[in-house]
């Protein structure tokens, strides 16, 4: 006879349907397969004090050590952690030998950080930070919850490194780089940008100078620090910025270049010398004309905006200058009464003209006729010496024959000479 235990036994194998190996084989089957770098949801079902132990759906309960908890420090699970809690994890690692998973909360946070850096650095954005620990390099604050560094070349602050430690400081970002781990912050950079809002090229401040180094001398500027380069101190040369200026004293100079991405103020008292050197021979007439040189450099850069060469300008101005005066010349030429000199000298002409010739004519007339005269004496002798004329009439004739040739040589040499031609009036031209 079968027992009723039998008989139960039998009819609970009919309503599982299926025996232990069975089921195994099925969770097996449908059992999820975690790989490290996968984020999943678990549940907080058992704290532990250095840990929590989590259910993600696997085989094993995985684990997450207290230090993955979070990006910044914890000192005990429950700071971050409560029970019955769901929220994602990362797979940190693959199982271990009892086939437990190690999961990470801080790994989430760590990539979701570098991402939301990467976005403020696309944004240029300014953040605040509180200095946690200075070292010989500079300064270490927290981003996000990553942990940045501030170079001691971009701490712009009289106070010491160590002096720092708590305090808030606005901050800029220099370099993002999640591969190296680097994350590089600036204070100088976000004072000078603030700075610069109220600033602007060719402006004139007041500043002190609080370093000088071999190529320039630093100058503060209501709190943050603009180079005078040794180049830009004079138009004259210069062996070393020691020989000009002393730390603590108070300057004139003109902004030259804001450069808001590299946190950096360049400043020039060259641009207002009046002339070239007065900052080593008058410093007190750079400071006295800083604003009104100042005012031409701004024009000239608004020229040069402009594509206006200022250089060409002052060119065509002198040549403009030039024309002007040509043509004021030409003006007083053509206005001048040079009629009226030509006038005065053909008048002047004409009677020296008629001067000399008579002169001339008056002598030419008295040597013909001496000549002539004693041509015919000699010839009247001659004839007496002779003989006597036969016919007096015809004597009378010959002398009368005689008279007339003399006559007609006179008449001819006391003729008027032609006209000599008036010379022309030189008239000179100003321009020349």
């Amino acid at each position: 006879m079968v027992s009723q235990n039998t008989i139960a036994s039998n009819n609970q194998k009919k309503d599982i349907g299926f025996t232990h190996e069975e089921f195994a084989a099925l969770l097996d089957q449908y059992d999820y397969h975690f790989s490290p770098g996968d984020i999943v949801p678990g549940t907080v079902f058992s704290m532990e004090p250095r840990g929590a132990l989590i259910d993600i759906g696997a085989k094993t309960a995985a684990y997450i050590p207290i230090q993955e908890m979070s990006i910044n420090r914890v000192d005990d699970p429950e700071e971050v952690l409560k029970a019955e809690e769901t929220r994602e994890f990362f797979i940190l690692t693959d199982e271990n030998e009892d086939g437990q998973l190690t999961l990470s909360i801080r790994r989430i946070e760590y990539l979701r950080a570098w991402e939301r850096v990467r976005q403020l650095q696309a944004e240029d954005a300014t953040v605040r930070s509180n200095v946690f620990a200075t070292n010989r390099g500079g300064a270490l604050v927290r981003i996000e919850g990553l942990r940045g560094f501030i170079p001691g070349s971009h701490i712009s602050t009289r106070q010491a490194k160590e002096d720092l430690v708590g305090q808030d400081l606005p901050l800029k970002f220099l370099e993002v780089d999640e591969d190296r781990n680097r994350l590089v912050l600036s204070h100088r950079r976000a004072l000078v940008e603030r700075k610069m809002n109220g600033l602007q090229v060719g402006e004139v401040v007041v500043g002190t100078v609080r370093g000088i180094k071999p190529y320039g001398a630093f100058i503060d500027i209501g709190g943050v620090s603009g180079l005078l380069h040794i180049s830009e101190i004079s138009h004259d040369h210069i062996d070393t910025p020691h020989s000009v200026f002393a730390v603590n004293d108070e300057l004139k100079v003109m902004i030259i270049d804001l450069d808001a991405e590299r946190g950096r103020i360049s400043l020039s008292t060259k641009q207002l010398e009046p002339e070239p050197g007065d900052m080593l021979k008058n410093r007190e007439l750079v400071f006295e004309k800083a604003e009104e040189m100042a005012e031409k450099y701004r024009q000239k850069l608004l020229q040069q905006e402009q594509g206006i060469d200022p250089d060409a300008e002052e060119v065509s101005a002198t040549e403009e200058e030039v024309v002007t005066a040509s043509e004021e010349a030409t003006e007083e030429v053509v206005e001048s009464p040079v009629e009226e000199d030509t006038t005065e000298t053909e008048a002047v002409t004409e009677e020296a003209t008629e001067e000399v010739t008579e002169a001339v004519t008056e002598e030419a007339t008295e040597e013909v006729t001496e000549a002539v005269t004693e041509e015919a004496t000699e010839e009247t002798t001659e004839t007496e010496a002779v003989s006597e004329p036969e016919d007096p009439v015809a004597e009378v004739e010959a002398t009368t024959e005689a008279d007339d040739e003399g006559e007609e040589t006179v008449a001819e040499a006391t003729e008027e000479p032609e006209a000599t031609e008036e010379p022309e009036a030189t008239v000179f031209s100003a321009t020349e």
